[in-house]
Formats: C-alpha cells, structure tokens, sequence
C-alpha cells in the first residue's frame, strides 16, 4: 500500500469536517470516516493497517518493501474525496479564510505524484488498484489508471476500454440498516421484498434487503453484481424483466405465486451468503475483495509482461484485446451480432457494435454502417431485431476514409 501523501487519506477526511463546520483534528487516530454507503474505501485502507497477524487468513499480505510487492494499493478516498464540499449551504459556522476543496485538482494531484513513482513507470499503472466506488470519482483522471484493478459498484459511467469484468472487481455497498440476527421459521417466512427499480444507481436497497434476510426484487434487464463466483443470485433474489414489471399487473401476479415455503428457502441462502456483503465481519466483504483482487494478479503480470514487448503502434480504435474493455455493456437497443470476413475482426469489432447500434435506433428497413477505416472485401451482418433474426449481405459500396457502406 502507498504511503500516500496525507491530503490524499486523512486529509480528505478533515476536509470534509471542515466543510460542514468541524474542528481541525491533528491526531489522526481521532478523525472519523463518515459513515456513508461508498465506505469500502475506508475498510481497505483500516484493514491494511491491521497488524499482519490479525490478517493471517487474508489473500493479499501487506509488505513494506516495494520490490517484494506484487500489487500496489493506491488508498485514496476518491468517493468521499467527490463528496467534500456540501450540496446545500451548511447550516453551522464555517471560517470564510477555508480555502474551497477542489476534488477535480486533487485527482489530478494525486496522478501527477503516482506517475513519478518508479513503481507506476515501471509497470505503466499495471499491478496498482484504484477504488473508485461512487460512480463519478476518479472521473477526471480514469482514462490515467484504466490500466489498473478498479474496485468499483458498477460499470454505468465507465467506457468500454476503461473497465471490464476480467480486469476488476464489483463491489456491494455498505448497508445502512442493521443485519438481521435472528432465526428463521415459517412464521417468518413472509414475502417481504425490495424492490429494486430498473437502473445501475439503485442497487443500495438490495443489500440492504440482503443482511436483513428479506428477498430482493430485481426489475433489470442488465445489471453487474458483486462475487458471483461464489454467490447464485438466483438462489437469493427474484428476477424480473423490465417489460413484464412495467405492464399492469403482472409483477404482483408473479410475487403471490412465490409460496412461503419458496421465500423460506429464499432466506435460508440469504443467510449463507450475507457475510459478503457486511464489512464490519472479519471474515466477510473485506477478507472478499481481497480474494477478488488476488484472482487478477496472472492476468496483471501477463498484460504487463505484453505491454513492454508490444510495438507502440496509433490506433483509431481499442486493439483485439479484450482484457482492457467493458464486453458487458448496458443494451438498451436491439443486440447485433455480426461476423467480419476479414483479417482484423478483432481490431474492429468494438467500433462495429457501437455503429451498429447507433444505426437501429433510427429505423429497422434501412441503415448506414459506418466501419473502421481498413480495407475490407465484404461483410456478413445479422441483424436481429424482432424474434425473427434477418441475414442481411453488405458489399462496400465505394474507398471512403470511413469505409462507408450502404
């Protein structure tokens, strides 16, 4: 873990007191994290510095010496760092001589101190792990530590060569309600649910519902949860599509056919796997991510290891690999699958999805695709947009710098 400078840590923490009328605190033992549902960042940071014989069961072990590492923490509180200065005018006191925090410099502050680490210039970010949990933080510098593990709670505002399921880790946010302690039996065993809307941000209630044994309603059509290498959602939650939940009726039709014997058995998992997402439990979320991030160490050293013998070469789009890019995206048009009759599939097969895409919203019978400026020969595209697939041939029309084709 970076000894980081103090402003990027606790400094962010007195900032945020400062903010809302606090007093300068000089100990920092004495400074308390405010308590928020993007907290991870403070149980990281708090668990790293737990003496390496309270952590004797953790995946990652925390050495002082950087040539024995084979991760970089970067504990920067990006998350409350984005949250420092009130939305709405405090109601208490605060000194007018308080210089105003500016989180955007900060991020750009703490970049400029990473990238003249030997560490960061020797592997170009790769190894070092950034947590960046609110949605927005880390967004002025992310295309700067793409290259990194990012421990984040969804991919909603990250582009698809900033972050994928291979390269980083989803986590849960902390609950905000107390988690249930007490036993089941059928007198329980009511159907109790949360109801999760169809969004990425609205995902705090889950967990939520989850340490408290009630079961989640899912209404999504994608959506990105934490460890599910260890955890089948179907096992804890209900799913529901977005266009059976928006037409009247049928979601309450579908919650009374779930029986209480199901909700019980429902319960019963939640129970098994609630310590993933409680971060107070030595042995839950924290000892989790940890384990999660362990995982990606053999693809770090192999990306690593290609990046020093690889040509630099200028690229209009993401090379074929598809370590680096978000393969998940959030679909909310009809899906294209198509297939390229050509040498450089790979290279272009993110541009064509995203014209592709782009394309059908304007109408089903006719279309422009617009490719990679690459020779091509000919195209094969299915486009599916009803439940009847249609194969549609396309020939290039004519040399074009953007290789149009009609």
């Amino acid at each position: 873990m970076y000894d980081l400078p103090r402003r990027f840590t606790y400094g962010v923490i007195g900032s945020y007191a400062a903010a809302r009328g606090g007093e300068s605190v000089e100990n920092d033992a004495l400074l308390k994290y405010p308590g928020n549902q993007h907290s991870a960042e403070w149980y990281l940071f708090s668990d790293l510095n737990r003496p390496s014989e309270e952590r004797v069961d953790s995946s990652v072990t925390r050495v002082m010496d950087p040539e024995e590492a084979d991760l970089f923490y970067v504990p920067f509180f990006s998350s409350l760092s984005l949250v420092v200065n009130p939305i709405r005018p405090t109601t208490v006191n605060v000194s007018h001589d308080r210089t105003v925090y500016n989180d955007e410099q900060t991020q750009e502050d703490l970049m400029e101190w990473l990238e003249e680490q030997v560490y960061w210039k020797r592997n170009n970010g790769w190894g070092h792990v950034f947590i960046c949990q609110d949605p927005n933080a880390l967004y002025k510098v992310i295309d700067r530590v793409k290259n990194g593990v990012l421990l984040v709670s969804d991919f909603g505002r990250l582009a698809h060569n900033q972050a994928s399921l291979v390269k980083d880790v989803i986590l849960p946010y902390s609950h905000r309600i107390n988690t249930y302690k007490g036993i089941l039996d059928w007198r329980i065993a009511s159907p109790c649910c949360s109801l999760w809307e169809t969004g990425i941000e609205k995902s705090l209630p889950t967990f939520d519902a989850i340490v408290s044994l009630c079961v989640p309603v899912i209404v999504s059509d994608y959506i990105e949860l934490p460890f599910e290498d260890v955890i089948d959602y179907r096992k804890i939650a209900i799913f529901v599509d977005s266009t059976t939940a928006v037409t009247p009726g049928n979601l309450v039709k579908l919650l009374r056919r779930v029986s209480p014997e199901k909700i019980l058995e429902f319960q019963k998992e939640l129970k098994k796997v609630k310590k993933y997402f409680e971060y107070e439990d030595p042995n839950g979320t924290v000892r989790e991510i940890w384990r999660q991030v362990a995982l990606k160490l053999p693809l770090i050293k192999l990306m690593s290891n290609r990046d020093k013998r690889i040509v630099v070469r200028d690229l209009t789009e993401p090379d074929c690999s598809c370590l680096c890019s978000n393969q998940s995206g959030t679909h909310s048009y009809p899906r294209v699958g198509f297939r390229v009759r050509n040498d450089n599939c790979l290279a272009m097969s993110n541009g064509f999805q995203k014209s592709a895409t782009r394309i059908l919203e304007n109408g089903k019978s006719s279309f422009k695709l617009y490719l990679n400026p690459v020779a091509i020969s000919s195209v094969s595209l299915q486009v599916h947009v009803s439940e009847d697939g249609k194969q549609i041939d396309l020939k290039k029309e004519r040399e074009t710098d953007t290789g149009m084709v009609n």
